[in-house]
């Protein structure tokens, strides 16, 4: 079995997973990774519980369409994710409802919005940016991100998403879930009284 084959087999079980566990709704999210001569990318306008390995779009490394359906229309994020993070592998997208959630509160600290809540957060997330909101597909939130790609490998899009590069397949998704999980705390915990993890803390888990 070829890498490619089974790049295209590991982006479909990840797509049903994620579909299944409703962390991801109707046609929304997509899923990439780097290929040694470009990209695949899960199409658009398909479910991610409803992907065929071999439907997936194959890009060029310029983003031209080589096989497979048209790519999802959020293509230029992961790009924007790729171009500036060189050992990004892989790349995932949701509208997961609490990480959504908190994209859309006034009071979020756009440097890094949300608090260190747990070990795993730091981890794997470290710290999450807010990307300014632009209308979907609007090309200056490619440039927004790719503003901020090159020193986070998370940002949350207002009131949209989050997006997530990891080292591999298996690390983007843990990233992005331990995102959409820390998110749901955070909600859980506003108005209470919370002990976050302290700034030593957080740097020593830092040089882990």
């Amino acid at each position: 079995m070829s890498a490619e084959t089974r790049a295209r087999e590991a982006i479909c079980r990840l797509g049903a997973s994620i579909f299944a566990r409703g962390l991801t709704f109707g046609s929304s999210g997509n899923i990439s990774m780097r290929l040694a001569d470009g990209y695949l990318m899960t199409p658009t306008n398909v479910a991610l519980g409803e992907l065929d390995p071999a439907r997936l779009a194959k890009l060029a490394p310029d983003g031209m369409l080589l096989a497979g359906d048209a790519p999802t229309k959020e293509s230029f994020l992961h790009r924007a994710m790729y171009e500036e993070r060189g050992t990004a592998e892989a790349v995932v997208h949701l509208h997961s409802t609490h990480s959504v959630a908190v994209s859309c509160l006034a009071d979020v600290d756009p440097a890094n919005v949300l608090p260190p809540i747990t070990a795993y957060y730091v981890m794997r997330v470290g710290t999450l940016p807010l990307v300014p909101y632009f209308r979907p597909g609007d090309p200056k939130l490619a440039d927004a991100v790719r503003e901020l790609a090159g020193r986070h490998q998370a940002v949350l899009l207002a009131n949209h998403g989050p997006v997530v590069a990891g080292t591999s397949l298996s690390a983007a998704a843990a990233a992005i879930e331990e995102l959409e999980e820390t998110a749901r705390l955070h909600l859980l915990l506003h108005g209470h009284r919370t002990r976050f993890l302290t700034e030593a803390q957080v740097e020593e888990l830092r040089s882990l």
